[in-house]
């Protein structure tokens, strides 16, 4: 079970961190793409803006 439950959670960060990437050009950052991309769900949890601009790249509004 715990098997499944950590193939799930790797799948969602992928999927999380790979939206993010393709619409990192919608957001207001210029730069750390592949910093950004890669903590996201720290960021995500923890500020306020980024939330605003994940919402962005993964929405496309």
């Amino acid at each position: 079970m715990s098997t499944l439950i950590t193939i799930i959670l790797l799948g969602v960060y992928g999927a999380g961190a790979w939206k993010f990437w393709q619409g990192f050009n919608r957001t207001n950052f210029s730069t750390g793409k592949a910093y950004l991309t890669l903590l996201w769900p720290f960021f995500l949890i923890g500020n306020k803006d980024y939330r605003r601009n994940f919402t962005k790249a993964i929405k496309g509004s």
